[in-house]
C-alpha cells in the first residue's frame, strides 16, 4: 500500500491538475466499500488514519511510549516485538528493538549489521528504514525545551549518530525520504522549526545526505508543512550548492 500511495503522492506533485479527479474517484470508490475483503479494508483504514493517528501519539508524548499500553506484567521488549510482528506491523517491532539497542549503547557497527540482517530477512526496503533509523535516534534523548537552545544539542547529538543514518542513506530515495522525515519532525516541534538547515547542512558535511536529493527536495519534494519557512532557510545553501555544481562542470569541461 505504501508503494502505491508513494506513486500517487509523486504524480499528484508533478500533475496539481490531476488532484481533483483522483479525489473524485476516491470518494466513488468509499461508496462501494461493501465489496472490499476485510483485509482491503483494514490496508485502507491504515493508510488514510496513520497520519492521524501518530499526530495524536506526538501530541501527547506517547509515540516513544508505547509499551505503556500493555499490562504491566506483559511489558518487555520480547512481548511488544511479538505483538505487533503478528499484526503485520514488523517495523514497530524493528523500531523497539533499535530503541533498545540504542539505550544499550551498542556500538554502532552491531547494530548497523543487526538492521541490515533484518532487511534482508523481512524484505524491508532502505526508504523504510531509515525512517526507523532517524525515529529511533530523535528518541533516545530528552529535547531542550527552550528553542534557543535546542538547535545546538541537536547538531551535537546527530553528529554523534551521522555514521548510523549514513549506512541506511545509500540511495538517492533514502536520502529524500530522510529529508521528509527531519521537515516533519521539525514542523511538528516548534521548538525545532530554526533548527532545520543546521541539520541539513550537518548531514551534508558528514555525507549523510549528498546535492542531488537536497536540491530535488528544495525544488518539488517537499511536503506542505512548514514548507514556507524551510525554503528559506534553506535558499542560501541551496544556492550555494548550485554555483558550486556549476564550478565543478566547468573545471570538467576546462580538463576535456
Amino acid at each position: 500500500m505504501q508503494a502505491f500511495a508513494q506513486v500517487f503522492n509523486k504524480l499528484i506533485r508533478r500533475y496539481k491538475y490531476l488532484e481533483k479527479g483522483f479525489e473524485d474517484e476516491v470518494k466513488k470508490l468509499l461508496l462501494f466499500l461493501k465489496g472490499f475483503s476485510e483485509s482491503e479494508r483494514n490496508k485502507l483504514a491504515m493508510l488514510t488514519d496513520i497520519n492521524a493517528v501518530a499526530a495524536s501519539l506526538r501530541k501527547v508524548s506517547m509515540d516513544n511510549r508505547l509499551m505503556e499500553l500493555f499490562p504491566a506484567n506483559k511489558q518487555s521488549v520480547e512481548h511488544f516485538t511479538k505483538y505487533f510482528t503478528e499484526a503485520g506491523l514488523k517495523e514497530l517491532s524493528e523500531y523497539k528493538e533499535l530503541q533498545e539497542q540504542m539505550s544499550c549503547d551498542d556500538p554502532f557497527k552491531d547494530i548497523i549489521l543487526y538492521v541490515k540482517e533484518e532487511m534482508k530477512k523481512n524484505n524491508i526496503p532502505e526508504t523504510v528504514v531509515i525512517g526507523i533509523v532517524w525515529s529511533s535516534v530523535m528518541s533516545t534523548v530528552e529535547w531542550n525545551k527552550k528553542e534557543e537552545l535546542v538547535a545546538e544539542q541537536a547538531i551535537k547529538h546527530l553528529k554523534q549518530y551521522s555514521p548510523l543514518l549514513a549506512a541506511f542513506t545509500t540511495q538517492g530515495q533514502s536520502e529524500l525520504t530522510l529529508l521528509l522525515k527531519i521537515q516533519e519532525n521539525c514542523y511538528d516541534n516548534i521548538h525545532f522549526m530554526k533548527a532545520f538547515q543546521k541539520i541539513v547542512v550537518l548531514f551534508y558535511k558528514a555525507e549523510v545526505l549528498s546535492e542531488e536529493p537536497i536540491l530535488k527536495w528544495y525544488k518539488d519534494a517537499h511536503v506542505a508543512k512548514g514548507k514556507s519557512v524551510f525554503l528559506k532557510q534553506m535558499k542560501k545553501f541551496v544556492e550555494w550548492l548550485k554555483n558550486a555544481e556549476e564550478e565543478s562542470e566547468s573545471e570538467a569541461e576546462e580538463g576535456d
